[in-house]
């Protein structure tokens, strides 16, 4: 129980802020503050352009209710597999995209 405790917080704090950035003249300015606040983290392992994947070590992937561990995912971008190699920390986010997780979004740090 005290686990929720925390998100139902955080969950309130972001539905009670929805009223105040939708009025914020500026919002549009604070769009890349909120992508990559839901972004995900990790360190690249391996990129295979055969297959068009990329292997990241992560933290826990929110959205698709996972844990921390290491695991391939498909790219979105193949251009991606050209900007990205083993040891580079990065920043995601993974979709399921058709039944394959895929990275939709990525930046390296």
């Amino acid at each position: 129980m005290k686990t929720l405790l925390p998100i139902a917080t955080l969950a309130i704090a972001l539905f009670a802020a929805q009223p105040a950035l939708a009025a914020d003249p500026h919002a549009g300015h604070h769009a890349d503050a909120s992508q990559s606040a839901g972004m995900s983290h990790g360190t690249v392992k391996k990129v295979d352009k055969a297959k068009g994947s990329i292997t990241i070590a992560h933290g826990p992937l929110e959205n698709l209710g996972m844990g921390a561990m290491t695991m391939s995912f498909k790219a979105k971008d193949a251009a991606w597999l050209d900007q990205v190699k083993a040891g580079d920390t990065v920043d995601f986010v993974a979709e399921n995209v058709g039944g394959a997780l895929t990275i939709t979004q990525l930046q390296r740090k």
